[in-house]
C-alpha cells in the first residue's frame, strides 16, 4: 500500500507520483498526489472515472488537458475539477517539467491501480504508450473492480469484454502485480 513518502515511476509515459494523502489516512475520501510530468510526458489513455471526481491544480509548468472533445491548457496556480462520467487526458507538451496536483474522490483503489502500472512499466512490460496488453489490463480491472475506462468505447461493451477476457488472462498466467 502507498505511503506519503513514496513515489512511483511510468518510465515509458514519463509520468511520476508522490502520495500526499493515501485512502488509508483519509478513510477511502480522498487520494491525493503529486504528478510531474516530464517534457512529453502525458497520461497513457484518455479515460473516465464513472464513480469518482479528479481534481487538478497545476503546481508549476504548464499542463494540456482534453475533456471530451476540448481542449484546455492550465498554468501554475490554475484548477480543473472533472466529475464523473466526463472523459479526460492530460499531457505535458513543453520543454519543462508539469507538477500537478491530482486529487480522486472518492480514493477507491487508485493507489494500488497506479503502483501496479508503474511497477509493469519499470518492467518492460507494456506497450509504447505505457499500457499493459488487454488480458493484463482485464485481468487488473476486474480484480480491483476498478470503474476507469477508456474513453470513446461504450462502457457496457467493455465491462462485457473485462467479464470475457480476464478469465482468460488468469488462465495464461496473468496476476495483478506479477511481473509476466
Amino acid at each position: 500500500m502507498a505511503d506519503e513518502s513514496k513515489t512511483i515511476e511510468n518510465p515509458v509515459s514519463g509520468e511520476r507520483f508522490s502520495f500526499r494523502k493515501t485512502a488509508a489516512e483519509t478513510g477511502g475520501e480522498l487520494l491525493q498526489l503529486e504528478l510531474v510530468l516530464r517534457p512529453g510526458g502525458r497520461v497513457p489513455v484518455d479515460h473516465v472515472h464513472t464513480l469518482q471526481e479528479e481534481r487538478f491544480e497545476v503546481l508549476s509548468g504548464r499542463a494540456r488537458f482534453r475533456l471530451g472533445k476540448t481542449l484546455q491548457e492550465l498554468s501554475q496556480g490554475e484548477s480543473l475539477v472533472v466529475p464523473p462520467g466526463i472523459a479526460h487526458g492530460l499531457r505535458n507538451e513543453t520543454d519543462d517539467e508539469a507538477r500537478v496536483l491530482v486529487e480522486f474522490r472518492p480514493a477507491r483503489d487508485m493507489e494500488r491501480f497506479f503502483e501496479i502500472y508503474c511497477g509493469l512499466a519499470c518492467d518492460g512490460r507494456v506497450d509504447k504508450r505505457g499500457v499493459p496488453n488487454f488480458l493484463r489490463s482485464a485481468v487488473i480491472a476486474r480484480e480491483l473492480q476498478a470503474e476507469t475506462y477508456l474513453a470513446g468505447l461504450p462502457i457496457g461493451l467493455q465491462k462485457a469484454g473485462m467479464v470475457l477476457l480476464a478469465p482468460i488472462g488468469r488462465l495464461l498466467g496473468y496476476r495483478v502485480g506479477d511481473s509476466q
